[in-house]
Order: structure tokens, then sequence, then C-alpha cells
């Protein structure tokens, strides 16, 4: 595949996640963030499952018992993730909820760090607080505006950060990214639907009435997006891809804009300005130095 259409695939992908937020927004309004996700996912999951099956079987070999264990842990953390995001966007703008989603970018080092013991790179302690500052713009440079829909927000990046640290680490040693994917849909829906009757006594209505985001959701944003992700990124290097997958936020804001029409504040947009260079500084910057110093030491880069 050229890398052309490649970067075109990952920027449809980026506009698919960017409005996803949207329609979790929009449906919160007929019922509770576990019901949303429960179905969600459930959908998701199993669109993709026959493409899980066939690359589980072409493995040859089941997973381990530690493999399964790591696949649990990685459930669990997806499943917070959603629910967490999803709770806060009721509460929050689909605005904030989009940038503050993206600080995973800097909550992934720095958690590889604490529990892992990998150094991260020194951009790390240049951008996280650089984002904080963003983080402080965003909300209209005073503290009193940070809602409790924020600190959700904030607190399902963090999952989200070790989802995907999680998920590498799978995904690599397995090399079954999208036996792994779906298995962990399936797993969260299946929390998401044991805890919804208890917390939110979801109803048939209310679910068919939001069946338009739903739909989006788990069709577009998680099985579609999903599938192109993995497509484009085979074709497009990393730092590439990286730069193009963050605009996800600035997706969220315009969608925001356009169907729900939310505006910032002016100090606001020097926030979202600040969170998404430093999201860009601290995925583009070491895999541009491992680049420039790999002919250096007789090691190819990599990429496509």
């Amino acid at each position: 595949m050229p890398r052309p259409l490649a970067a075109l695939i990952l920027l449809l992908t980026t506009i698919i996640w960017g409005f996803a937020f949207v329609a979790q927004k929009s449906g919160m309004a007929t019922m509770g963030p576990l019901t949303f996700a429960a179905v969600r996912y459930s959908i998701g999951g199993l669109l993709i499952l026959p493409l899980a099956w066939r690359e589980y079987r072409r493995r040859g070999r089941p997973l381990t018992r530690r493999e399964w264990g790591l696949l649990l842990a990685l459930s669990g953390a997806f499943f917070m993730g959603s629910w967490l995001q999803n709770a806060g966007i009721g509460l929050t703008t689909v605005t904030n909820s989009g940038f503050l989603t993206a600080l995973y970018v800097l909550f992934t080092p720095l958690i590889a760090f604490l529990v892992l013991r990998t150094r991260p790179h020194p951009i790390v302690w240049l951008c996280v607080p650089l984002a904080l500052v963003g983080t402080f713009y965003l909300n209209g440079g005073v503290l009193d505006r940070f809602n409790f829909g924020d600190l959700l927000i904030v607190l399902c990046a963090v999952f989200w950060a070790m989802h995907m640290l999680l998920l590498g680490y799978l995904a690599r040693t397995t090399g079954l990214p999208f036996f792994i994917s779906s298995v962990s849909f399936l797993i969260a829906g299946l929390i998401a639907l044991i805890f919804a009757p208890i917390a939110e006594a979801p109803t048939l209505a209310g679910i068919a009435a939001g069946w338009p985001e739903l739909a989006y959701a788990a069709i577009l944003a998680t099985a579609v997006a999903f599938t192109a992700q993995a497509i484009g990124q085979q074709y497009v290097p990393p730092a590439n891809a990286a730069i193009i997958l963050s605009a996800e936020s600035l997706f969220s804001a315009i969608g925001g804009a356009l169907l729900l029409g939310e505006r910032l504040p002016p100090v606001g947009y020097a926030g979202a300005a600040l969170i998404f260079v430093s999201i860009v500084l601290v995925e583009t910057v070491p895999a541009l130095l491992d680049r420039r110093n790999a002919p250096e030491s007789g090691i190819q880069p990599v990429g496509h």
C-alpha cells in the first residue's frame, strides 16, 4: 500500500475517533455510561471476532496462563478507562474530554518508569508540566472551572496509559493484535453488562433512543477504526503515525463546536495548543533522535 494512502487511512481513523466523543456525549442523554459501554463493546468485539479467530488459529498454539492473566488485566484497564471516560463526558465538554483523554500519551512513560523502572526520555520532564499548564488554561485559567467530569477524564487517561502498556507488550509477544482487542472489548462489555442493571437500571427504550450514537461508537469508532489503524500503521513510520493519531483531540473539539455548539474561553485555546504540542513532542522527539543516531550505531531505523 502506498504511504500516502496509509496516512489517509490513519487520518480518517483519527476523525472517526474524534467525533466519537460527540456520540458518547449525546448517548449519555438516554442511557448511563455502563449501559453505553456494554452495548458498544459487545457489538464491536463481535464484529472483529472473525478476524480475531482467524488470527488465533494461524498462531498454532494457545495462550499461556501468564498471557491470559495479562489479557485479563488489559481488559480491566480497558473497562475502567472506557467507563470513566463515558462518565466524565456526561459531566464536562467534548472539547475538554478530547484533550484531557490525550494525556495518556504523557502518563504512559511515567507509569512505565514507576512500575517497570523504564527510564523515560528527558523530553517527558518538559512535556508533563507543559501539559499541566495547558490543562489549567483549558478550563479558563481558574481552578474552580475544573469540575468532577474533568477529573474523571484525567483518571481515565491513567487507565488508558496502563492499557497502552499492556496492549503493546501483549501484541508484541503474542502477535495477536486483533484477538487481544476483540477479547478485551468483549470482556469490558460483559463487565459493563453485569454492573449496568445494578447502577443504572437501563431500559430498552433508552437504548433504542440512543441507537445512532451506539451504532457510530460500536461499528465505526470500535470495529472499523481499530481495523483501519492496524492496516495504516503497517505502512507509516511510528513518529508520523503518532502525529496523525494525536490529532484526535483536535477533531473532538471540531465536533463539539460544529454539532454541540461548544466554545472554549480565549485562554482555553492556548491551553489546548499546549496540550497538543506536548503530546506531539513526547511522541516524535525520541523517535526522531533514535532515527538520527541509528546510522552511527549501525542499526537501521525501524519503519517502512
